[in-house]
């Protein structure tokens, strides 16, 4: 059975209503990176980070995976299928992906301040000053810059023995997660899936389908059932 992972970003959410830092109409034109998706920005103003994280949850609520999501999932039933996010919502999991890693965190948790507990608490709000067990402040379980991303090493080998690699809704500008396209096996199938212009590595060869995640979904299940591998519809 091949081996496909799954690469995805912010685009692939995009359809289900999730805000994007770096869209026209995003989080980065309401509010400043650094204040609400930086180590010091939490340690700056927490009160801010707990409302846009509670804020997060509340659109995440009313979100449902798309058909980008859903394709994905269903391919499990053909390929050993790997999803690694960046996205911290829980979309692909929903869509009943069952292997997938966040890379950045998960917006339905939160923890201590050292991360040694966590918490999952769904899409519900986080009170501000809200403490945990240990009597520290309670915060958001996600990555932020400045913090170190705990599985980029296990994610770093999945991708070194896949067959086929999909990117979809990726701007490849936020690192380390934009260098895990160099770990791809030479014979690796590479493919992109973003209707915008993403720069790739001049040395590797990548199959761009210039479309948004359900309709580049839709292309590439055409394209891998011509690997006479039955796709199922979502």
């Amino acid at each position: 059975m091949k081996r496909i992972v799954f690469l995805t970003g912010a685009g692939m959410s995009a359809e289900s209503g999730i805000s994007t830092f770096r869209d026209s109409g995003g989080l980065w034109e309401k509010y400043d990176v650094m204040e609400v998706a930086s180590i010091d920005g939490w340690r700056k103003n927490p009160d801010l980070m707990t409302k846009f994280y509670n804020e997060r949850r509340a659109q995440l609520d009313k979100a449902m995976p798309n058909e980008g999501h859903k394709l994905i999932s269903q391919l499990e039933k053909s390929f050993k299928v790997t999803v690694i996010t960046q996205n911290v919502d829980n979309l692909h999991e929903r869509a009943l992906s069952s292997d997938v890693i966040h890379l950045h965190g998960e917006l339905t948790k939160v923890c201590n301040e050292s991360k040694s507990e966590v918490y999952d608490i769904g899409t519900k709000a986080v009170a501000i000053g809200e403490r945990a067990v240990d009597g520290s402040r309670v915060r958001p379980f996600i990555v932020w810059f400045g913090e170190a991303v705990p599985l980029i090493e296990k994610a770093a080998n999945i991708v070194s023995n896949a067959d086929i690699v999909v990117i979809i809704g990726t701007s490849m500008q936020v690192y380390p997660a934009a260098g895990l396209i160099h770990y791809a096996k030479k014979d690796a199938e590479i493919f992109l899936i973003d209707p915008n212009d993403v720069s790739t590595p001049p040395f590797v060869s990548v199959n761009v389908i210039k479309e948004k995640a359900s309709v580049g979904m839709r292309i590439l299940s055409e394209k891998l059932s011509s690997y006479n591998i039955s796709i199922a519809s979502p």
